[in-house]
Formats: structure tokens, sequence, C-alpha cells
């Protein structure tokens, strides 16, 4: 039975198709007012087409700073994942610098060189102070050295990159070189780095390793991994209100490096989604159920679903949105069980391989920010960067989406019957399969803090 269509109609409501075909749309929960207008949807989803130039041999997992052969670029790790002999993961911390090549590291968990919250931040505003096992694993890392190699020349590059020149640097004592290095085994932004920049085995410049070209049991590595650093950020810092956890793909969503990476960065304030969430619970606690979820039913805007997650296409957003929400009882991702943890990837990896490599996004988790006084559900949202905001948005606040949600549904759920037919995605239910049992978000059953 084929999807079921929009009702032309310009009622009141969180989706409304008018007569010409414009679709309006508004968020229920953030208030943010979009609208797709007929014709402007048909421009394709990448943004620019990725080099087709041959791959230099020579520059084999040396592509950027994030890749395995410049390993002494970033920051000393936190932690690093591995594949053992028998194929199963192993985590290893705080890896000192003579053995960083001694294992080869699916994941690795590095400080940010150019934190968005400096250690002073944390340190001036909030009496924060190096734990003392951080600290010791500092002068450990710095008394070898290797160590001090690496972390005083990742160390000289941050600061000549913020403008001190070579004959400051050199005035400077040791013990304010030193202090260069303190955000490196304390600070508050990490980065969660993919081992691969190409696919294996990839020839050109275009076959770039994304989410979607992981396997599932490798992107479920992955999630777990940065749920992991999450949850010891906030353990670190009893100030965090929040650890904001995102993934730039492409440059044109604000990434770096083209090169598969998670960013995790404890904040002390609740920002203004998070309040205007907040704001809809109290008034409607079951509002994720009901004027989400329940909505993207009603307009046939089901993706896909297994045991412990729901995938949808998105509304009121300012980009294309595809929505992976928990159907959990626990709102926090390191509350989740292994199996809850593997639905939420599983789902999260289907929709990235739909929407394919070339086409820039964000991938932004949301969770109930501590000390928060309502439940919400762990989600994911991926967002397609696919349009420029303009002076019409700025001046009007009503966003124009190149693609709507009906649209983004027709272009994604054809994709996910292919990749599942070819065994690439982990995804039981897609499309009309799915159940459209209504409150399926179970996380009203979680008890706030």
């Amino acid at each position: 039975m084929p999807l079921p269509e929009p009702t032309s109609s310009a009622s009141d409501g969180p989706i409304r198709v008018m007569k010409d075909g414009t679709v309006k749309q508004v968020n229920p929960l953030s208030g943010t007012q979009v609208w797709t207008v007929p014709g402007r949807g048909n421009r394709p989803l990448g943004a620019a087409p990725l080099p087709l130039q041959p791959i230099d041999p020579a520059q084999h997992d040396a592509h950027c700073a994030f890749c395995p052969r410049r390993y002494r670029e970033t920051p000393p790790e936190k932690a690093r994942l591995v594949r053992t002999d028998d194929g199963s993961w192993q985590l290893l911390a705080d890896v000192p610098a003579d053995g960083l090549e001694d294992t080869v590291a699916e994941f690795r968990r590095v400080p940010n060189l150019f934190e968005i919250l400096s250690l002073e931040y944390w340190q001036e505003n909030h009496g924060y102070r190096i734990p003392q096992d951080l600290a010791a694993r500092r002068d450990a890392y710095l008394a070898d050295p290797a160590g001090s190699a690496h972390a005083g020349a990742v160390a000289r590059a941050k600061a000549r990159a913020s403008g001190l020149d070579d004959a400051t640097w050199e005035a400077m004592t040791d013990r304010d070189r030193r202090a260069w290095t303190d955000n490196f085994f304390a600070g508050g932004h990490d980065v969660v780095i993919a081992r691969r920049h190409y696919v294996d085995g990839a020839v050109r410049q275009n076959e770039l390793a994304s989410s979607g070209t992981l396997s599932p049991e490798e992107h479920a590595a992955y999630v777990a991994f940065t749920i992991e650093a999450m949850a010891d950020l906030y353990d670190r810092f009893p100030a965090a209100r929040y650890v904001a956890t995102f993934q730039n793909w492409l440059r044109p969503a604000g990434a770096s490096f083209d090169h598969l990476h998670k960013q995790l960065v404890a904040i002390d304030e609740v920002g203004p989604a998070a309040r205007r969430a907040a704001a809809a619970l109290r008034e409607n606690p079951e509002a994720f159920n009901e004027q989400v979820l329940d909505v993207a039913i009603d307009h046939g805007l089901l993706l896909a679903e297994n045991e412990h997650a729901v995938a949808f296409v998105g509304f009121g957003h300012r980009y294309p949105t595809v929505e992976v929400c928990s159907t959990a009882a626990a709102e926090a991702p390191w509350d989740h069980t292994t199996a809850e943890v593997r639905g939420m990837s599983d789902l999260v990896h289907a929709c990235h391989a739909a929407v394919g490599t070339s086409v820039a996004c964000n991938e932004e988790w949301y969770h109930r920010p501590r000390g928060l006084d309502v439940a919400m559900p762990w989600h994911v949202s991926i967002k397609l960067r696919v349009s420029t905001l303009a002076g019409f948005e700025g001046s009007t606040k009503i966003n124009v989406n190149t693609v709507s949600p009906y649209q983004l549904r027709d272009r994604l759920l054809p994709r996910l019957h292919e990749l599942r037919t070819a065994g690439l995605v982990a995804v039981p239910r897609l499309g009309e399969e799915c159940s459209t049992a209504r409150g399926r978000l179970r996380y009203l059953a979680a008890r706030a803090d």
C-alpha cells in the first residue's frame, strides 16, 4: 500500500500543505517556522560533487591530521578502541607516546586542539582543579622524553596558530610552556576520530569514509565509545549542565577535515533549544509522542524502526532533517542497555547510509541536561546542509527549505530498501512495515534528577 499523501489544508497544524503545494511547517518544541516552495526542492541533495582525482598512494593513512600515520599531530589520546586478533573490541586508555603506533585505533578520543571552552574558563569561573589522576597522567606523559616531545610540539603548534611568535615561546619558562599542555589532559572538549579517511581500497578522492560506509557493528562501537566519553565529561566537570555531542560531516557542515569524527563539549548552561523543549514538556509531558512522533505517523513520514528506536523525517527544521528517537525508558545514553544503544546506532547508521557520503550534514545528539526537571528521550537529528540561510530568513524568521519532509521521505525510503536488501544496514522494518502504535517513546518512565 502506498504511503499516505498529505491532504491540502490551510488550517492550523504543525504541517500544512497549501493548495499550490507549498508545505508550511512549525516545530512544536522550538517554534521554528519553515516553508518549502514547489520547484525549489528539485535540486540534488549533494551541495557540490566530491573531487574525482586519484588518491596519491604515498599519502595512504596520512591525508589529514586525523589520519593514522599522523597520530602525533593531535594532542595525547585519552583512549582508543582497537580490534583484537579474534575480532572483538578492546578499549585502551592513556596510551603512552612510544606506544601510539603499536596498535591501530579504529576510534580515538583526543582533546580538541582549539577548544570552545578552555580549561582556564572552568578554572576561573567554576574553581575547577585538575583531578589527581589526570594530573598524574599529565606528569607521567611529560616525564617521558617521547611524551614531552609529542605534547610540546602540539602545544607549540597551538601557540603559533594563536599568534605567539617563536621568540616569545622560547622566552617562556618551562612552567609556562607546560601550562599549554594542561588542556590536553584535563579539558572538556574532546574529539572522537574514526580510523579511515577514505573507504578501504579507495582509489579516488570522492570515496570518503562517512558514518554510512561503516558496518553496522563498527558504527555501534563508534556510538558506544562516544557515549562513554559523554559520561566521563559529566563526571569530570560537576559544573557542566550539558555535554553537547555532534558530528559535522564535510566542510559545508562546519568540519575542519573531511575525516569522520564527532565532538563533545562540556558547557555550563542549558541552551535555548533545551529550555524551549523543557517548557513544551512541562505543558505536555507527552509532547514528543503526541506532537512529534504522532504527527510524523499521521503524515506518513516514518522511515524505519526496530525494537529500541524509531526513525522518521522531521518537520519544522531549518534544514531537511531525519530524526531518530530512542524508545527506551532511560533518558541518558549511558543508562541505555547495550541492546538499546545498538538499536539507536543501527537506525542512525542506516539513515546516514541512505543520505550518502556526498551530502554535508550535522548529526546532533539531544538528551536531558543535568538538573532539568522534565523527562525527555535521547534523540538524534541528522540535518542535511543543502541550503544557505539568507536575507529572507533573517528578516522574517521563516526558513525556506529546498526539500519538504515528503520529498525527503521519498528520496530516502527507496535507498533504505536497497541498502537493506544488500545487507549493508541492520533495519528490520521500513516505511509502511513500521508499526503505527502511539506512545512508543517511553521516556516518561524515567525519573528526573
